[in-house]
C-alpha cells in the first residue's frame, strides 16, 4: 500500500505478499521434487494465520486507510474487471471533436450474456501507461467519448454500467482550455436524461467531479474500500489548513467511506470485497461487482423509460436533504 513508512497496515499487507512468495517457490521446488513437504506446510499454516490476521484489521480501516486501501496499485482497475468477468468488450474511441483519451474506456459489452454498454477509468500499471492513461484523470474528450458510447447505448435500449476510480478530473491548463468542466457538467446533464438502466460502481477512488461525470445513475454502489469524495483528504487539508500533513483528520471530516456514504443517502449499498481487500482476490472481487450489477439491472428492468428519469432525478434531489 502506499502509505508512509511505519503504517501497521501496509506492514501487514507487505508480510503476507512476501509469505506467499515464499510459498510459491517452495511450491515450485517440492513440484520439480525437492522434499520441502514439512517446510511448505509450516509455511503454509502461518501464512493462513496472518491472512486471517490482516483481514481483520483491515474490517477495522479507519477513513485514511480506506483512502490508501483505494490507491493500492495491484487493486483491479476496469480492464482488469472486463477480462475477468465480461464475456466481451468491443471498445469505442474518441470524442468526434478533438481526440481519444486513454483514462477513460468505453464500448458495448456483455455480462453474463447481457449486452450493455461499459464506461470506466482506466489507470495504468507500469509507469508508461501511467503516463498514457494520465492516471485515470481523464480529459474532457474522455468524458465526452464516455457520454457518446452512453447515448448511443440508450439508442439501442442497452443499460449501462460505470465503473468510477479516479483521482480526479485533469484540471492542468489543456484540459481547462478544452472544456473539463463543460465536458463534466454536460455528461451530468446527460446522464439524467438516458432514457435506460444506469448502475454505477465505485471500484477505487471516487475523486470529485472526475467521478461524478459517470456517477448520475439509478443505482450507485461502492466497493467495501473505495471512497466517495468531493476532494482528496490532501488538497483539502492544503487549502484548508494550508497543511496536507492533516490528511487523516481530512478524510475524517470529510466522510468519504462506503458506510458513510451510506449512512447519508449518498449510494444505494455497498459490494463486500473479499477478505483483506480487492487486491488479494481479483477474482472473487470481480464476481461481487458482476454480481451487484446483474441484481440492480434486474431490479430496475421493471421501471419503464419514464419511471426510471423520475425516479433518477428524485434519487439526486433527496441528497443533502435534511433526515
Amino acid at each position: 500500500m502506499t502509505r508512509e513508512p511505519g503504517s501497521p497496515l501496509q506492514g501487514l499487507d507487505s508480510d503476507l505478499t512476501e509469505l506467499g512468495e515464499r510459498i510459491e517457490q517452495l511450491r515450485k521446488l517440492s513440484a520439480e521434487g525437492a522434499d520441502c513437504a514439512e517446510e511448505l506446510a509450516k509455511w503454509e499454516a502461518t501464512a493462513e494465520q496472518l491472512r486471517r490476521e490482516v483481514a481483520a484489521a483491515f474490517t477495522k480501516a479507519d477513513a485514511w486507510d480506506k483512502v490508501q486501501i483505494a490507491r493500492h496499485p495491484k487493486r483491479p482497475y476496469t480492464l482488469d474487471y472486463v477480462g475477468l468477468v465480461m464475456d466481451e468488450l468491443l471498445e469505442l474511441k474518441g470524442d468526434r471533436r478533438y481526440g481519444d483519451d486513454p483514462a477513460i474506456v468505453a464500448g458495448l459489452a456483455r455480462l453474463g450474456g447481457r449486452p450493455i454498454a461499459l464506461v470506466g477509468h482506466q489507470k495504468g500499471r507500469t509507469n508508461a501507461e501511467k503516463r498514457r492513461r494520465n492516471f485515470g484523470a481523464a480529459r474532457p474528450e474522455g468524458y465526452r467519448k464516455a457520454l457518446r458510447v452512453m447515448e448511443l447505448a440508450a439508442r439501442c435500449g442497452r443499460p449501462i454500467l460505470t465503473l468510477i476510480d479516479t483521482p480526479g478530473a485533469d484540471c492542468l491548463e489543456d484540459a481547462e482550455s478544452r472544456g473539463i468542466s463543460e465536458a463534466i457538467a454536460a455528461n451530468q446533464q446527460g446522464m439524467f436524461r438516458l432514457p435506460v438502466p444506469v448502475v454505477c460502481i465505485v471500484i477505487g477512488e471516487g475523486g470529485s467531479g472526475g467521478a461524478i461525470a459517470i456517477g448520475v445513475g439509478d443505482r450507485l454502489l461502492m466497493m467495501e474500500h473505495a471512497y466517495y469524495s468531493v476532494i482528496a483528504p490532501e488538497s483539502c487539508a492544503a487549502i484548508l489548513w494550508r497543511n496536507p500533513d492533516k490528511k487523516q483528520e481530512m478524510a475524517d471530516a470529510l466522510k468519504l467511506t462506503a458506510a458513510d456514504a451510506l449512512r447519508l443517502g449518498i449510494i444505494d449499498g455497498i459490494i463486500d470485497e473479499p477478505p483483506v481487500a480487492a487486491h488479494r482476490d481479483p477474482q472473487a472481487a470481480a464476481e461481487a461487482v458482476k454480481a451487484a450489477a446483474l441484481a440492480a439491472f434486474r431490479e430496475l428492468d421493471a421501471l419503464s423509460p419514464d419511471e426510471l428519469l423520475a425516479q433518477r432525478y428524485a434519487k439526486f434531489r433527496r441528497m443533502g436533504a435534511p433526515g
